[in-house]
């Protein structure tokens, strides 16, 4: 099961670089309360077992989506230290660390602007 989520989540990552999903189609906490809620109502007529599964499948492609996004090799996020670890391997040499923290820097700035769009974005989606 968590291999199927790690692949579906690297497979729409390709499909956004690619232009086949639509920033549209993105959801951060907001929406994925929502999500949550629909699958919560669409299974509690089935009863208490498949409410139970349906939250666990949620969980482990919550799990799945968070690890495969984090180790995007994005300054600011753990697959961007990874990168540098990387750099300094090849080069044989450390980064200074006051460059590599502008960098991590510059991406943290990208990222939260990311998450304000999204948030922004799944809001408008609830009242439209």
């Amino acid at each position: 099961e968590v291999r199927y989520w790690i692949k579906t989540t690297i497979k729409s990552i390709g499909m956004l670089f690619k232009g086949q999903v639509k920033a549209n189609d993105l959801s951060g906490p907001v929406g994925i309360v929502d999500q949550i809620g629909e699958t919560y109502d669409a299974a509690k007529e089935e009863g208490a077992f498949v409410v139970w599964l349906n939250m666990v499948n949620m969980a482990i492609f919550l799990s799945a989506n968070i690890g495969v996004m984090n180790l995007l090799p994005i300054p600011g996020l753990d697959g961007g230290r990874l990168l540098f670890l990387i750099i300094e391997v090849i080069r044989g040499k450390k980064i200074p660390p006051d460059k590599e923290g502008m960098v991590h820097f510059a991406g943290l700035v990208l990222l939260m602007g990311l998450m304000v769009f999204v948030m922004a974005n799944d809001i408008r989606k609830l009242f439209v």
